[in-house]
Protein backbone atom coordinates (compact mmCIF):
# COMPACT_ATOMS: atom_id res chain seq x y z
CA UNK A 1 0.00 0.00 0.00
CA UNK A 2 1.12 3.21 -0.84
CA UNK A 3 1.18 6.01 1.92
CA UNK A 4 3.05 8.95 -0.78
CA UNK A 5 1.79 9.51 -4.05
CA UNK A 6 2.86 12.54 -6.51
CA UNK A 7 1.49 12.15 -10.16
CA UNK A 8 3.14 14.36 -12.17
CA UNK A 9 3.67 17.30 -10.36
CA UNK A 10 5.56 20.67 -11.59
CA UNK A 11 6.28 23.77 -10.09
CA UNK A 12 7.75 26.92 -11.15
CA UNK A 13 8.67 29.69 -9.32
CA UNK A 14 9.10 32.46 -12.08
CA UNK A 15 7.75 32.73 -15.18
CA UNK A 16 11.12 33.11 -17.43
CA UNK A 17 13.06 30.92 -14.68
CA UNK A 18 13.64 26.74 -15.21
CA UNK A 19 10.84 25.29 -13.17
CA UNK A 20 11.61 23.85 -9.48
CA UNK A 21 10.10 20.63 -10.45
CA UNK A 22 9.10 18.83 -14.12
CA UNK A 23 6.79 16.17 -14.13
CA UNK A 24 7.88 14.08 -10.72
CA UNK A 25 6.28 11.35 -10.21
CA UNK A 26 6.65 8.72 -7.20
CA UNK A 27 5.32 6.91 -4.81
CA UNK A 28 6.23 5.72 -1.18
CA UNK A 29 5.11 2.30 0.50
CA UNK A 30 3.36 2.70 3.86
CA UNK A 31 6.67 2.10 6.53
CA UNK A 32 8.99 2.31 4.13
CA UNK A 33 12.72 4.25 4.60
CA UNK A 34 12.60 6.51 1.33
CA UNK A 35 15.14 8.46 0.10
CA UNK A 36 15.43 11.69 -2.58
CA UNK A 37 18.93 12.23 -3.36
CA UNK A 38 20.46 14.98 -5.05
CA UNK A 39 22.33 18.45 -4.55
CA UNK A 40 21.38 21.74 -3.35
CA UNK A 41 18.65 23.06 -5.74
CA UNK A 42 17.56 20.02 -7.26
CA UNK A 43 13.93 20.34 -5.77
CA UNK A 44 14.14 18.17 -2.78
CA UNK A 45 12.26 20.91 -0.60
CA UNK A 46 9.65 22.16 -3.14
CA UNK A 47 8.71 18.58 -2.94
CA UNK A 48 8.52 18.41 1.13
CA UNK A 49 6.60 21.45 0.77
CA UNK A 50 3.87 20.70 -1.28
CA UNK A 51 3.63 17.19 0.50
CA UNK A 52 3.06 19.05 3.72
CA UNK A 53 0.55 21.27 2.28
CA UNK A 54 2.86 24.67 2.53
CA UNK A 55 2.96 25.20 -1.13
CA UNK A 56 -0.02 24.66 -3.80
CA UNK A 57 1.55 22.95 -7.33
CA UNK A 58 1.42 24.51 -10.70
CA UNK A 59 0.46 20.81 -11.93
CA UNK A 60 -0.35 17.37 -11.08
CA UNK A 61 -1.45 15.77 -7.55
CA UNK A 62 -0.11 13.91 -4.82
CA UNK A 63 -1.63 12.77 -1.34
CA UNK A 64 -0.63 11.49 1.61
CA UNK A 65 -1.71 9.08 3.64
CA UNK A 66 -4.62 8.64 1.32
CA UNK A 67 -5.16 12.66 1.85
CA UNK A 68 -5.53 15.09 -0.72
CA UNK A 69 -2.57 17.61 -0.56
CA UNK A 70 -5.01 20.31 -1.54
CA UNK A 71 -9.01 19.15 -0.72
CA UNK A 72 -7.59 17.52 2.72
CA UNK A 73 -4.63 19.65 3.97
CA UNK A 74 -5.84 19.48 7.95
CA UNK A 75 -5.74 16.15 7.50
CA UNK A 76 -2.28 15.94 6.42
CA UNK A 77 -1.54 18.43 8.80
CA UNK A 78 -2.66 16.32 11.58
CA UNK A 79 -0.82 12.98 10.36
CA UNK A 80 2.42 14.42 9.29
CA UNK A 81 5.83 15.34 10.97
CA UNK A 82 7.66 17.39 9.04
CA UNK A 83 11.38 18.47 10.21
CA UNK A 84 12.75 21.31 7.73
CA UNK A 85 16.11 21.92 6.72
CA UNK A 86 15.96 25.07 8.79
CA UNK A 87 16.27 24.72 12.60
CA UNK A 88 12.74 26.63 13.38
CA UNK A 89 11.93 25.49 16.88
CA UNK A 90 11.58 28.73 19.21
CA UNK A 91 15.30 29.21 20.17
CA UNK A 92 14.64 31.46 22.76
CA UNK A 93 12.08 28.76 24.60
CA UNK A 94 14.17 25.71 26.31
CA UNK A 95 14.39 22.11 24.78
CA UNK A 96 11.18 21.05 27.51
CA UNK A 97 9.45 24.36 26.76
CA UNK A 98 9.67 23.48 22.68
CA UNK A 99 8.86 19.96 23.45
CA UNK A 100 5.30 20.56 25.47
CA UNK A 101 4.48 23.23 23.35
CA UNK A 102 4.35 21.24 20.22
CA UNK A 103 2.48 18.48 22.41
CA UNK A 104 -0.20 21.24 23.08
CA UNK A 105 -0.36 22.33 19.36
CA UNK A 106 -1.19 18.78 18.19
CA UNK A 107 -3.71 18.23 20.74
CA UNK A 108 -2.01 16.08 22.79
CA UNK A 109 0.81 15.70 25.87
CA UNK A 110 4.37 14.30 26.00
CA UNK A 111 3.34 11.69 28.22
CA UNK A 112 1.24 10.40 25.74
CA UNK A 113 3.96 9.29 23.26
CA UNK A 114 7.09 9.51 25.02
CA UNK A 115 8.11 5.86 24.61
CA UNK A 116 7.93 6.73 20.44
CA UNK A 117 10.88 9.63 21.50
CA UNK A 118 12.34 8.35 24.58
CA UNK A 119 15.82 7.03 23.12
CA UNK A 120 16.23 10.40 21.17
CA UNK A 121 15.15 12.53 23.99
CA UNK A 122 17.15 11.02 26.68
CA UNK A 123 20.19 12.03 24.69
CA UNK A 124 19.27 15.61 25.09
CA UNK A 125 17.24 15.82 28.62
CA UNK A 126 20.16 16.52 30.95
CA UNK A 127 20.15 19.71 28.99
CA UNK A 128 16.22 20.06 29.03
CA UNK A 129 16.50 23.41 30.30
CA UNK A 130 18.75 24.86 28.20
CA UNK A 131 17.19 27.47 25.10
CA UNK A 132 17.39 25.90 21.92
CA UNK A 133 19.03 28.14 20.03
CA UNK A 134 22.12 27.85 22.49
CA UNK A 135 22.44 24.12 20.86
CA UNK A 136 24.93 22.56 19.31
CA UNK A 137 23.72 21.69 15.66
CA UNK A 138 23.37 17.79 16.54
CA UNK A 139 21.29 18.45 19.70
CA UNK A 140 19.05 21.39 17.50
CA UNK A 141 18.71 18.21 14.82
CA UNK A 142 17.22 15.74 17.56
CA UNK A 143 15.13 18.46 19.30
CA UNK A 144 13.47 18.71 15.82
CA UNK A 145 12.86 15.30 15.87
CA UNK A 146 11.55 14.41 18.84
CA UNK A 147 9.09 17.65 17.73
CA UNK A 148 8.43 16.17 14.71
CA UNK A 149 6.94 12.99 16.30
CA UNK A 150 5.57 13.96 19.89
CA UNK A 151 1.85 13.52 17.83
CA UNK A 152 2.94 9.87 16.46
CA UNK A 153 2.74 10.83 13.09
CA UNK A 154 1.89 8.18 10.42
CA UNK A 155 4.00 9.76 7.70
CA UNK A 156 7.17 11.21 8.74
CA UNK A 157 8.99 14.18 6.08
CA UNK A 158 12.82 14.90 6.77
CA UNK A 159 14.26 17.65 4.75
CA UNK A 160 18.24 17.09 4.73
CA UNK A 161 18.31 16.54 8.27
CA UNK A 162 22.05 15.86 8.82
CA UNK A 163 23.12 18.88 6.88
CA UNK A 164 25.69 20.96 8.72
CA UNK A 165 26.27 17.92 11.58
CA UNK A 166 29.55 16.36 12.74
CA UNK A 167 29.79 12.57 11.38
CA UNK A 168 28.97 11.32 14.66
CA UNK A 169 25.71 13.00 15.15
CA UNK A 170 24.77 12.24 11.43
CA UNK A 171 26.02 8.33 12.40
CA UNK A 172 23.15 8.67 15.05
CA UNK A 173 20.30 9.98 13.55
CA UNK A 174 20.18 7.44 10.68
CA UNK A 175 20.23 4.32 13.40
CA UNK A 176 17.31 6.46 15.10
CA UNK A 177 15.24 6.80 11.78
CA UNK A 178 15.91 2.64 11.53
CA UNK A 179 14.21 2.60 15.03
CA UNK A 180 11.60 4.50 13.45
CA UNK A 181 10.99 2.88 10.75
CA UNK A 182 10.70 -0.36 13.14
CA UNK A 183 7.38 1.68 15.14
CA UNK A 184 5.87 1.58 11.79
CA UNK A 185 6.33 5.41 10.53
CA UNK A 186 6.93 5.76 6.80
CA UNK A 187 10.00 8.15 6.27
CA UNK A 188 10.88 10.44 3.50
CA UNK A 189 13.69 12.05 4.10
CA UNK A 190 15.55 14.16 1.54
CA UNK A 191 19.75 14.15 1.72
CA UNK A 192 22.52 15.98 -0.91
CA UNK A 193 25.01 12.97 0.96
CA UNK A 194 25.50 10.23 -1.37
CA UNK A 195 26.83 7.87 1.03
CA UNK A 196 23.50 8.24 2.96
CA UNK A 197 21.68 6.78 0.06
CA UNK A 198 22.73 3.23 1.06
CA UNK A 199 20.93 3.43 4.57
CA UNK A 200 17.69 3.79 2.84
CA UNK A 201 15.05 1.27 1.48
CA UNK A 202 14.79 2.59 -2.11
CA UNK A 203 15.96 5.94 -3.57
CA UNK A 204 15.02 8.68 -5.79
CA UNK A 205 18.12 10.33 -7.39
CA UNK A 206 16.68 13.93 -8.56
CA UNK A 207 18.77 16.74 -9.99
CA UNK A 208 16.91 20.21 -11.57
CA UNK A 209 13.25 19.14 -10.61
CA UNK A 210 13.85 15.88 -12.47
CA UNK A 211 13.65 12.58 -11.56
CA UNK A 212 16.47 10.44 -12.80
CA UNK A 213 16.04 7.27 -11.08
CA UNK A 214 14.16 5.46 -8.89
CA UNK A 215 14.99 1.90 -7.42
CA UNK A 216 16.58 0.48 -4.39
CA UNK A 217 20.46 1.47 -4.03
CA UNK A 218 21.61 -1.85 -4.97
CA UNK A 219 19.78 -1.87 -8.42
CA UNK A 220 20.40 1.66 -9.10
CA UNK A 221 24.30 0.41 -8.51
CA UNK A 222 23.47 -3.18 -10.76
CA UNK A 223 22.15 -0.40 -13.47
CA UNK A 224 25.32 1.33 -14.08
CA UNK A 225 25.81 1.74 -17.69
CA UNK A 226 29.40 -0.17 -18.78
CA UNK A 227 32.19 -0.74 -16.51
CA UNK A 228 34.12 2.11 -14.33
CA UNK A 229 37.74 2.60 -13.72
CA UNK A 230 39.84 4.44 -10.83
CA UNK A 231 43.46 5.77 -12.05
CA UNK A 232 45.80 6.36 -9.29
CA UNK A 233 49.30 8.21 -9.29
CA UNK A 234 51.56 9.82 -7.07
CA UNK A 235 50.54 13.32 -8.45
CA UNK A 236 47.15 12.55 -9.00
CA UNK A 237 45.67 16.30 -9.20
CA UNK A 238 47.88 16.50 -12.34
CA UNK A 239 46.32 13.97 -14.68
CA UNK A 240 42.46 15.04 -14.98
CA UNK A 241 43.17 17.76 -17.76
CA UNK A 242 45.03 15.26 -19.71
CA UNK A 243 43.07 12.23 -19.42
CA UNK A 244 39.83 14.24 -20.16
CA UNK A 245 41.55 15.07 -23.55
CA UNK A 246 42.38 10.88 -24.43
CA UNK A 247 39.97 10.28 -27.63
CA UNK A 248 38.10 7.22 -25.44
CA UNK A 249 37.44 8.62 -22.38
CA UNK A 250 33.55 9.61 -21.86
CA UNK A 251 33.67 10.34 -18.23
CA UNK A 252 36.48 11.25 -15.97
CA UNK A 253 36.06 13.34 -12.67
CA UNK A 254 37.93 13.37 -9.32
CA UNK A 255 36.95 11.01 -6.92
CA UNK A 256 38.87 11.64 -3.31
CA UNK A 257 42.47 10.79 -4.17
CA UNK A 258 41.61 9.01 -7.42
CA UNK A 259 40.00 9.86 -10.68
CA UNK A 260 37.05 7.74 -11.83
CA UNK A 261 36.42 7.06 -15.37
CA UNK A 262 34.80 5.53 -17.88
CA UNK A 263 35.63 4.75 -21.71
CA UNK A 264 32.88 5.92 -24.46
CA UNK A 265 33.48 1.90 -26.07
CA UNK A 266 33.86 -1.09 -24.11
CA UNK A 267 37.23 -2.40 -25.04
CA UNK A 268 40.42 -4.41 -23.56
CA UNK A 269 42.86 -2.04 -25.03
CA UNK A 270 41.15 1.25 -23.90
CA UNK A 271 42.90 0.60 -20.12
CA UNK A 272 46.24 -0.05 -21.87
CA UNK A 273 45.98 3.02 -24.35
CA UNK A 274 44.93 5.72 -21.78
CA UNK A 275 48.21 4.39 -19.72
CA UNK A 276 50.91 4.88 -22.72
CA UNK A 277 48.95 8.13 -23.74
CA UNK A 278 49.52 9.27 -20.03
CA UNK A 279 53.17 8.44 -20.22
CA UNK A 280 53.69 10.39 -23.18
CA UNK A 281 52.43 13.33 -21.90
CA UNK A 282 54.96 12.57 -18.73
CA UNK A 283 52.97 11.19 -16.00
CA UNK A 284 54.74 8.16 -14.06
CA UNK A 285 53.73 5.77 -11.82
CA UNK A 286 49.98 5.77 -13.03
CA UNK A 287 47.78 2.85 -12.63
CA UNK A 288 44.13 1.81 -13.48
CA UNK A 289 41.77 -0.50 -12.38
CA UNK A 290 38.51 -1.40 -12.71
CA UNK A 291 36.32 -0.55 -9.55
CA UNK A 292 32.32 -1.05 -8.35
CA UNK A 293 30.60 1.84 -8.62
CA UNK A 294 29.08 3.71 -5.95
CA UNK A 295 25.30 5.98 -5.65
CA UNK A 296 27.45 9.04 -6.38
CA UNK A 297 29.13 7.16 -9.33
CA UNK A 298 25.67 6.35 -10.79
CA UNK A 299 24.57 10.17 -10.06
CA UNK A 300 27.28 11.24 -11.82
CA UNK A 301 26.46 9.27 -15.11
CA UNK A 302 22.78 9.56 -14.58
CA UNK A 303 23.60 13.88 -15.25
CA UNK A 304 25.72 13.39 -18.03
CA UNK A 305 23.08 12.21 -20.15
CA UNK A 306 20.82 14.82 -18.92
CA UNK A 307 22.43 17.78 -19.80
Amino acid sequence: MDTVILQHISKSYVKEGPPALQDVSFSVKKGELFGLIGPDGAGKSTIFRILTTLLLSDKGSATVAGYDVVKNYHEIRSCVGYMPGKFSLYQDLTIEENLHFFATLFGTTVAANYALIKDIYEQIAPFKNRRAGKLSGGMKQKLALCCALIHRPEVLFLDEPTTGVDAVSRKEFWEMLQRLKAEGITIVVSTPYMDEASLCERIALIQNGQILSINTPAKIIEAYPGKLYALTAPKVHLLLKDTRQYAGISLCYAAGDKLHLSFKEEGKEHPAGLLSWLESKGHQGVRIEEITPDIEDCFIAKTSTHE
